[in-house]
């Protein structure tokens, strides 16, 4: 009966080491694990405000004084002054959106080594959706909208030119629905950015709650045996 004892005394001690040890073991993945939450949370708080940042960047609606602090070629007559103030107008809406754009891609290399170096493409595509808006700016107020109008064309070739400028002015401006191209990008970028993050938000039971559950439960019916 006392060796009965002194075995069930000693398993006690080893349990009660184990359970230490893992504990310190399972705190430290907590710590980890609530880390990388927060991380996944500020990730999909900043990306928000960048998609909202993006739509008021490309709000059709705008008012005469937008796009008058582009430094002015002093050759420009003014109606070119005019178009190209216009397509300025997203210049100075980022400027005003800088920092959440800045907040979101300062995120890169930290989510990058929490969730995987392919994670990276959810900024490299959100700067490469910016970038076409700028693009679509420049091509307007430099080419289509210069040659509308203005420069004769052929039947074909002016219906090339209508199919493109329209192409860049529904990147430029905001149209909503299922045929916005911006848009529709940055809700792919979001649904990939939600399908990484989402194992963060899940509550699996780890091995370690399992295994010291199971021995707590054991032990309590050692003891009512006795």
């Amino acid at each position: 009966m006392a060796n009965v004892a002194m075995i069930a005394q000693l398993v006690a001690v080893i349990s009660a080491c184990w359970a230490i040890i893992s504990g310190v073991g399972a705190w430290k993945r907590e710590f980890m694990g609530k880390r990388k939450i927060e991380l996944a949370e500020q990730a999909l708080a900043n990306f928000f405000e960048v998609r909202d940042a993006i739509s008021f960047i490309r709000n059709p609606f705008s008012s005469s004084s937008e796009g008058t602090t582009r430094e002015k070629n002093p050759a420009e007559l003014p109606d070119e002054s005019e178009l190209l103030n216009r397509g300025y107008i997203v210049v100075e809406r980022f400027q005003k959106k800088e920092k959440t754009f800045t907040d979101f891609s300062t995120l890169k290399y930290r989510f990058m080594a929490s969730f995987g170096r392919d994670s990276e493409d959810i900024f490299k595509e959100t700067v490469r959706v910016t970038n076409s808006i700028f693009a679509s700016a420049r091509m307007l107020s430099t080419h289509y909208w210069q040659r509308q109008g203005r420069v004769h064309m052929e039947a074909e070739e002016f219906q090339r030119h209508l199919d493109e400028m329209h192409r860049h002015e529904g990147i430029f401006w905001e149209v909503g629905g299922d045929d916005d191209e911006i848009n529709a990008k940055l809700q792919t970028i979001l649904t990939r950015l939600e399908g990484i993050t989402a194992p963060c938000f899940q509550e699996p039971m780890t091995s370690y709650s399992w295994l010291t559950n199971r021995w707590s439960r054991a032990n309590q019916s050692s003891k009512q045996t006795r």
